[in-house]
């Protein structure tokens, strides 16, 4: 493979370490805050089940992404994918979980910006419509687990310690769902652009098995999203996990759970063909902030409690850094896009 190409791939990678220092915070975070998991632990699950969803289910949401804007030339992507990395390294530096969905679509909207090329609409306003649904979503999911289950322990009478026991296992569980899902949905920011244009070919391995160029890929993404999650997703994990809302170890597997059910919504080809099946308005297969969901289910628990345990400063920089990040992705992709086509020569777009 030439050593360009290598280099240009980098930039994926980079990004795939940025979703992982980011992300895995949204899998694990309330586990590892209310210290029902170790980091170690669930850094380990988050890391296997993150590549498997890459490589199993990750093909859906990289088409819709292509389509709000297809980046032709290998400079273009990895200036794309560098702009979204640096982007969320920087607020995940601040300790704010953000998205790199909203990094990724920034970078890419910067990209058609600069080379000129058209900005699906329809498509945007899509993903952006799932950024609105995503945390309403998970917090109508939050809220009706958490009555539930609450219901459900108390008829039961589970002595606090055996509860504590089933507690762990189910944290352990609903974060290996979550990696899963993560990887499913996620996976087309880090290596969505590097799609229409990989450098890979498929791999026979028998008859019956073929590693199609986009898996590989994708296996290369999610490995780059695990060591984001052993290296640098510590302290995200407890923003989320501690600080936005004190939870009980209960209300933390429903939080997970409720943002690994909307992720793998949003990443299900065979639920949303099903839809269409049955003549039903079918789910968008959009990949969409894992950072919003499990916000959304925090505070859709803190609500259920009345919201005076909310830390709504927290929740307001939050907010903000999802508003600000596809600007500064943008921005920074216009920027490094200029450089490469000024100071180092390349062609950016075809």
């Amino acid at each position: 493979m030439d050593i360009t190409i290598i280099i240009f791939l980098l930039g994926g990678l980079f990004l795939g370490w940025s979703l992982g220092a980011n992300d895995a915070a949204n899998v694990f975070g309330t586990a590892v805050g209310t210290r029902m998991v170790r980091f170690k632990t669930a850094a380990i699950v988050c890391s296997i089940f993150v590549i498997l969803g890459a490589i199993i289910s990750g093909a859906g949401t990289t088409e819709t992404l292509g389509k709000l804007g297809a980046i032709n030339a290998l400079p273009g992507a990895f200036a794309a994918c560098v702009a979204a990395g640096i982007s969320v390294y920087l607020m995940t530096k601040a300790g704010l979980p953000v998205s790199t969905t909203q990094a990724i679509v920034g970078a890419i909207v910067g990209w058609n910006l600069y080379t000129g090329s058209a900005t699906n609409i329809k498509v945007l306003i899509t993903i952006l419509g799932t950024w609105v649904l995503c945390p309403v979503i998970a917090g109508l999911i939050a809220m009706g687990f958490f009555t539930l289950t609450k219901n459900f322990i108390l008829k039961r009478k589970i002595h606090i310690l055996r509860l504590d026991a089933y507690t762990r296992t189910a944290l352990l569980l609903a974060g290996a769902f979550g990696a899963y899902s993560l990887g499913a949905n996620n996976i087309a920011n880090v290596m969505g652009v590097f799609v229409p244009i990989s450098p890979f070919t498929d791999i026979s391995i028998s008859s019956f098995f073929v590693f199609s160029s986009k898996e590989q890929l994708f296996l290369l993404g999610g490995i780059a999203i695990a060591i984001g999650v052993f290296t640098y997703s510590k302290r995200v994990m407890f923003t989320v996990g501690n600080d936005l809302l004190k939870m009980s170890p209960v209300a933390a597997f429903i939080v997970v759970i409720s943002h690994s059910i909307v992720l793998f919504l949003f990443a299900s080809q065979g639920i949303s063909n099903f839809l269409q099946s049955i003549n039903l308005p079918s789910i968008p297969l959009v990949p969409v902030s894992s950072s919003q969901a499990v916000v959304g289910a925090v505070i859709g628990i803190g609500l259920l409690k009345g919201g005076k345990e909310v830390q709504w400063g927290i929740a307001g920089r939050i907010t903000i850094g999802w508003f600000t990040l596809p600007i500064i992705a943008a921005i920074i992709s216009m920027i490094l896009l200029f450089i490469l086509q000024n100071i180092f020569n390349l062609s950016v777009s075809f």
